[in-house]
């Protein structure tokens, strides 16, 4: 699994952002075709993403670029140029409004006619589905499972809320009147659901009130909190929060590291399924908990600070 905690959204017919974007800490950047680029100005911006990727300069990011949605003239073209173009430099592409399965199965088939014409590996490219209107809520399990190629199930809040009618202007806030809980807690634990069962990644849509770093924070956290693997940012203040938010705090990171050591030695060498661990009973479940964590903090770039002693050692 790459590492997404932050996924910085960057117009690809601004030279200056792309530029910028280089020495951002976002662990992923992609270029947008779709809605940050003027109808007018799309046909030439692929060619700067096709310059940008072959330029390089983004070592340690995942290479994205978003497409059109497959309701407009532009999409197959923005594949073919882009992908022929830079395809060797390039993680995955970002598909918008995925409405059903099919969608998903067009930009496989095309991937994979490009990738043998041109002499790349076929299926390196990834596929980020974007879950964007109620249509792509009600299919996303098909959507999940319409293609090896997929890593991502990712939300679109905007166009989702304006899909179902939601009574609000402000993305990411609590609808006014909506004071019961969460209005978004259905939409977001459905895509995780599918994403989990396919074993993809999830993750969260923008904020788009990018001068409020707080309130950013607050709703990064609640996505954190229930799995996702990261967040969109539209602008370099959100980064370093985001990438805080979906890391693993040091202390629960050595803890996870703690109870993989102690399982591990409890099932090798002492030949039970379940040990004490100060005074904390841990068992399989444990185990797969503390995988997690784990998993997220080696991403992170976190190192250990505690060590595991086997009971006298």
């Amino acid at each position: 699994m790459r590492s997404r905690r932050t996924t910085l959204a960057v117009p690809a017919s601004n030279p200056r952002f792309i530029d910028k974007a280089r020495g951002l800490p976002a662990d992923e950047v992609f270029l947008d075709l779709e809605d940050a680029v003027a109808p007018s100005a799309k046909e030439a911006a692929r060619g700067a993403v096709v310059a940008a990727l072959n330029e390089g300069g983004w070592e340690g990011k995942v290479r994205v670029v978003r497409i059109n949605d497959l309701e407009t003239p532009w999409a197959y073209r923005d594949v073919i140029e882009v992908v022929e173009g830079a395809g060797a430099h390039l993680d995955a592409i970002m598909l918008p409004k995925a409405r059903d399965a099919s969608h998903v199965q067009w930009l496989d088939r095309l991937l994979t006619q490009i990738e043998r014409a041109m002499g790349f590996e076929v299926g390196r490219i990834g596929i980020e589905a974007q879950i964007e209107d109620a249509r792509g809520l009600v299919e996303v399990d098909a959507i999940a499972a319409a293609s090896p190629r997929l890593e991502t199930l990712v939300l679109g809040p905007g166009d989702l809320m304006a899909s179902i009618n939601m009574k609000t202007l402000v993305v990411g806030e609590q609808p006014p009147g909506y004071t019961e809980g969460d209005a978004y807690h259905y939409i977001l634990m459905r895509i995780l659901m599918a994403a989990r069962a396919h074993d993809l990644q999830a993750i969260d849509g923008p904020y788009f009130n990018v001068r409020d770093v707080d309130a950013f924070t607050r709703v990064a956290e609640r996505a954190a909190a229930l799995g996702y693997d990261g967040k969109w940012v539209l602008h370099p203040s959100q980064i370093e929060a985001g990438n805080a938010v979906f890391s693993p705090s040091q202390d629960d990171y050595d803890h996870a590291e703690l109870i993989l050591d102690a399982y591990d030695h409890s099932v090798t060498v002492e030949g039970r399924g379940a040990v004490t661990l100060g005074d904390e009973m841990i068992d399989e479940a444990s185990r797969k908990m503390a995988l997690v964590i784990a998993a997220k903090g080696r991403a992170a770039g976190l190192e250990r600070t505690k060590r595991f002693e086997a009971p006298g050692g």
